[in-house]
């Protein structure tokens, strides 16, 4: 195969293996002039084609914005709707977790990630979903390639309920639903217990709580620093700290 490797000029270039004299010194051996040829012929018409295909990839894209949040509950489509790449769309389910739900996509046969790119080899929250305020558990960023196509949409948006409802149902998460009674504080106590737990238990105790009324939340999951304010404002209700 070819490489093409664009060096700025006057940047200091050094080659990462063994080199004669050829190409100044960059490079070992004879050229593959007609791998090279092709490489550049390729490259013109990935250029040619990636408008057409950004337009195509966007609507789509716009299309899992849009019916995400219709079928599966308790759910929130984070990032710009417009100012973004075209092929990516990013939304937290709230009550689930994150690799268990990669896990049963992946079972669907869907290769999906979550977190943010830059911490996917972490189990660490990411620090960018934290800059933007969202769920750092049971995030899914979805990341459309070339030639997806429209059947390939539709069957993610038809598998993705089912999917989500199984995961939380083995977390045992509440209903949308909750009645308005009871003290006005409570103590939910999750030390040791990893996110997104505690959320889950602060759901099923909050519509105990008259308006006014508090929770204290209890928990040393690193997540859950950032998971239990973002639910808050899910849920329309006070963060207090």
């Amino acid at each position: 195969g070819v490489g093409l490797l664009a060096v700025r000029k006057g940047v200091r270039f050094s080659p990462q293996g063994p080199s004669d004299e050829r190409e100044s010194g960059r490079a070992p051996g004879f050229e593959n002039l007609p791998a090279i040829v092709a490489a550049a012929a390729s490259l013109r018409a990935v250029r040619a084609e990636a408008a057409a295909e950004e337009a195509r990839l966007r609507a789509l894209v716009d299309r899992i914005r849009a019916r995400v949040p219709e079928l599966v509950p308790d759910v929130e489509v984070v990032g710009d709707p417009v100012r973004r790449l075209p092929h990516l769309v990013t939304f937290s389910c709230l009550y689930v977790d994150g690799e268990t739900l990669l896990h049963e996509l992946d079972r669907e046969g869907f290769s999906v990630s979550s977190g943010s790119s830059c911490t996917s080899s972490t189990l660490t929250p990411s620090h960018v979903l934290r800059a933007m305020g969202v769920l750092s558990e049971g995030n899914v960023r979805v990341s459309l390639p070339s030639g997806t196509t429209e059947e390939d949409v539709d069957r993610f948006l038809a598998v993705l309920p089912g999917v989500v409802a199984g995961v939380r149902e083995r977390l045992d998460a509440p209903s949308p639903a909750a009645s308005v009674s009871g003290t006005g504080s409570l103590l939910v106590d999750a030390l040791g217990r990893r996110c997104p737990i505690p959320v889950i238990e602060l759901a099923k105790v909050i519509g105990d709580v008259p308006v006014g009324g508090t929770v204290t939340v209890l928990a040393d999951d690193a997540a859950a620093r950032l998971d239990i304010p973002a639910w808050c404002e899910m849920r329309g209700q006070e963060y207090v700290g």
